[in-house]
């Protein structure tokens, strides 16, 4: 089985109603894989609190009910991404982001994929252009 590390920006389309998305097809082709045991998704433990932040600013922008995020929390959580423990990141994350003026955030996610060798797929072009070059950060619409 394959692994990639997936991010917030590609958790969302899971999450989020479709209007107005992009990359969805190819949001729902990890899942897909993922949920065949094809394709191991891991993400760092911080994606649950970005999920819980993104659904509460819809639910904030009545773009879904508070029940709906609901609905959406659980049905995240039971997807079953690999959430791994941020502790042993750190470092590495501080330093990717020190040196790349990148959020610490997505330098966790970064540092996550260097650790476990995988590629960090990700939503999120303007972070694929500027560490893509350097890191294993590749963009869910080559997918």
């Amino acid at each position: 089985m394959t692994a990639c590390v997936v991010d917030a920006c590609v958790a969302a389309k899971w999450v989020l109603p479709a209007a107005n998305e992009t990359l969805l097809d190819q949001a729902h082709g990890l899942i897909e894989r993922h949920l065949k045991r094809d394709l191991q998704l891991l993400a760092p433990a911080l994606i649950e609190a970005e999920i819980g932040n993104v659904l509460w600013k819809a639910v904030r922008r009545k773009r879904i009910s508070p029940s709906e995020a609901e609905n959406s929390l659980r049905r995240f959580t039971e997807l079953g991404i690999q959430a791994i423990p941020t502790h042993d990141l750190l470092d590495r994350a501080l330093q990717i982001a020190v040196d790349c003026d990148r959020s610490f955030y997505d330098s966790l996610y970064v540092a996550l994929a260097l650790a476990t060798n995988t590629d960090l797929v990700t939503a999120d072009e303007r972070l694929v252009n500027a560490l893509g070059s350097r890191f294993p950060v590749r963009w869910l619409g080559s997918f």
